[in-house]
């Protein structure tokens, strides 16, 4: 039953976007994106790319954590101005860390550093492109 609602309102979503023009928007975003990086000296795959990535995000969504755990990682970066050298540190959450036993937190650890070099290669990507943009 619950596939069959998903389904339904994954329609629902698609007639929405086409109701209120999304694709001629993104269209429209994407051909100037294109336009404005080439006289910038861009290369344009790139644009194409983080305009697809804003589309599927958008489209598919992504998790709220995350997004989250992106948009901490965004913050951090940007008051910073540059990549801090404790960032796992500020990013953890010492309370569960220190109770975890040896193990479990080089576990913690990986998950952790591969969450933040994800969000990172994400914030380099879209600063760039967002930078060249003049967004």
């Amino acid at each position: 039953m619950s596939a069959v609602k998903s389904i339904k309102s994954a329609a629902k979503e698609a007639k929405m976007r086409l109701k209120t023009r999304f694709w001629e928007d993104y269209k429209k975003d994407l051909e100037a994106g294109v336009k404005l990086a080439e006289e910038e000296g861009l290369a344009p795959p790139a644009v194409k790319s983080y305009f697809k990535n804003r589309v599927v995000k958008s489209v598919m969504g992504t998790s709220e954590e995350d997004e989250k755990f992106y948009s901490v990682v965004k913050e951090m970066l940007d008051e910073a101005g540059e990549k801090p050298c404790d960032a796992l540190d500020r990013l953890m959450d010492k309370r569960l860390f220190y109770a975890l036993s040896y193990e479990n937190r080089e576990r913690y650890l990986f998950r952790l550093s591969d969450k933040y070099l994800t969000a990172l290669e994400r914030y380099d990507r879209e600063r760039g492109i967002e930078q060249c943009l003049g967004k």
